[in-house]
């Protein structure tokens, strides 16, 4: 789906040359969920933005699905098959009502109105918000308006979405909805999820964990075989999903637990085994 080849993205800050991504090499397979972990500077937000040709690399090469962002003429090309949700969902959100908003992206793309009716309603209803269609959007929550914000890249039918930290503005409840919404686009509708988070709890039913620090690709793996480094982790600044910190605590203090443990249930089970 995305194949970035020895990248480097240099920018001035101050008269500064900054080097904001060191020879990043990465691919990403059609139909899998890839989460993007780093502390704040380490570079995960500058890889997703040239992901889809937001951002174009200094030196190196942005593919996706064979298509080099470096062209111009093929940027349209390229964001209809990689479709990026930010942060803060207001600054996606363009319409007063909820169904027009969802639309606006489909139109631009011109697409027939028929069409573009069948879009609106399949993608509120994979974001479990049809009930809302003629609402207006400052009406919602943090959550509810991310979930618009994703329904209206839907429409678009893009093959691969892009979330830079799309809960970042939202309270427990909201990121909840959000990441579930993120998971039924990857299971259900077979979309490529890649995911910039620093919430360590939202990587576990990732596909893969790739850590950034400085500029680099410096870990990367299943969430167990990421998390399981507690103290590698540690010293880059990150922190682990909870249960994984508890595990890791417990071995310190002698028990027998496996140090790759990611859930609750997981952690309850082993629990209830101990003699």
């Amino acid at each position: 789906m995305i194949e970035i080849e020895k990248v480097v993205y240099e920018y001035k800050s101050n008269d500064k040359q900054v080097t904001a991504l060191d020879e990043v090499s990465l691919q990403i397979n059609e139909g899998e969920f890839v989460v993007v972990i780093g502390h704040n500077g380490s570079g995960k937000s500058t890889l997703a933005k040239h992901m889809n040709a937001l951002l174009i690399p200094t030196s190196g090469d942005v593919k996706v699905k064979g298509l080099n962002t470096r062209e111009e003429a093929l940027v349209w090309d390229i964001r209809q098959i990689a479709g990026m949700v930010f942060q803060n969902p207001d600054n996606q959100i363009v319409a007063t009502i909820v169904e027009e908003d969802v639309a606006f992206g489909p139109e631009n793309m011109g697409v027939p109105s028929e069409e573009i009716l069948k879009r609106v309603n399949e993608s509120l209803k994979i974001v479990d918000m049809e009930e809302y269609r003629n609402k207006g959007p400052h009406l919602l929550s943090g959550g509810q308006k991310q979930r618009i914000a994703i329904a209206g890249v839907i429409a678009m039918r893009p093959t691969c979405i892009i979330f830079d930290e799309p809960t970042a503005m939202l309270d427990p409840s909201g990121r909840r909805e959000v990441i579930n919404t993120i998971k039924k686009l990857n299971k259900e509708e077979g979309i490529t999820i890649i995911h910039i988070t620093h919430f360590m709890e939202e990587a576990v039913d990732a596909d893969r964990v790739i850590v950034m620090e400085d500029g680099k690709i410096v870990s990367q793996g299943t969430p167990r075989e990421v998390f399981s480094r507690v103290d590698e982790l540690k010293t880059l600044g990150l922190d682990v999903p909870q249960v994984t910190e508890l595990a890791h605590q417990l071995i310190k203090e002698g028990i027998e637990m496996p140090k790759d443990i990611l859930t609750v249930d997981e952690m309850v089970m082993k629990l209830c085994q101990l003699k």
